[in-house]
């Protein structure tokens, strides 16, 4: 397909040419004859031979054009040489974002088939409470009850993998969080209250030890929320970009939002309080205290 940028200027002739040839290569994608195509927009199939003739192109009418696009399921902006994706305007939202049931649970089918499509790539990430691939079976037992939600086991297998990932030699991450979760799940409150002393001590010890023997193609900073905010992200390099909302994921894939969640991320990083190097030994105190 000819690929023409919208800030090419024409005229009238050059642009009646460039639709001539598109709504060629349309009608013959959509299987139309000329006479079908003149019985579904309401027009004289001689309208439709001349617009495809090559002696004197011509531009229809905007109505016209309009039919055309519905019919062929094709871009109006297309057809008039405006731009050279043929997507409809609900194609494109549809291709940039998407929506997708989230499941309770690190074992989420889409979180793991995300992960690994981007092998290879840098993995920006906020979580919602700790990492889930260093929480220990204790922590994810308690989040994930057999009782409510029957994915305890499949939640530590799929710690398990990401972790094994996480030590693969291409692996490359981020993981950028709040000093406030860390520092609450060390005093047993608010989400975490009711985990035992010694199951949170254990918990900060393997993070803190993952934190050291990971590092530097697992980096984790933390930064305060009272200065800056983020809700749960995962960016997939250059790829997907997902804000997860609960029982949602929202997935970005158009690379302009793609862009402006890595731009957010970074600035986690910039303004974190406790930096990459640094988050081990302070987690080891965490643990020390708990």
């Amino acid at each position: 397909m000819e690929k023409t940028p919208r800030h090419i200027p024409m005229d009238k002739r050059q642009r009646a040419d460039l639709f001539r040839v598109r709504l060629a290569e349309a009608l013959g994608k959509a299987g139309l004859t000329r006479s079908g195509l003149a019985d579904r927009i309401g027009v004289d199939r001689s309208t439709v031979s001349q617009l495809l003739g090559a002696a004197e192109p011509r531009l229809p009418n905007g109505h016209v054009v309009g039919e055309m696009a519905a019919t062929l399921n094709v871009s109006a902006d297309w057809l008039l040489g405006l731009t050279t994706r043929p997507d409809t305007a609900a194609d494109v939202l549809e291709v940039s974002l998407q929506i997708r049931d989230a499941a309770r649970s690190p074992a989420d089918s889409y979180m793991i088939e995300w992960h690994r499509e981007a092998t290879g790539a840098k993995i920006r990430h906020v979580p919602t409470t700790l990492p889930d691939l260093m929480k220990t079976e204790a922590v994810l037992r308690f989040e994930y009850s057999d009782e409510i939600f029957k994915t305890a086991d499949q939640a530590i297998n799929a710690m398990r993998d990401r972790l094994a990932f996480s030590r693969e030699p291409e692996s490359d991450m981020e993981i950028c969080m709040p000093l406030r979760e860390l520092q609450s799940f060390a005093a047993g409150q608010n989400y975490w209250e009711g985990l035992a002393a010694e199951a949170r001590r254990a918990q900060l010890e393997r993070m803190a030890a993952l934190t050291d023997e990971l590092y530097p193609s697992l980096r984790i900073y933390l930064f305060d929320m009272r200065q800056v905010f983020s809700a749960p992200i995962t960016i997939f390099g250059s790829a997907r970009a997902v804000i997860y909302v609960g029982q949602f994921y929202f997935a970005f894939n158009a690379v302009a939002q793609i862009r402006a969640l890595t731009r957010h991320f970074d600035n986690l990083v910039r303004a974190a309080v406790v930096q990459d190097n640094e988050v081990a030994a302070y987690i080891a105190g965490l643990a020390e205290r708990a």
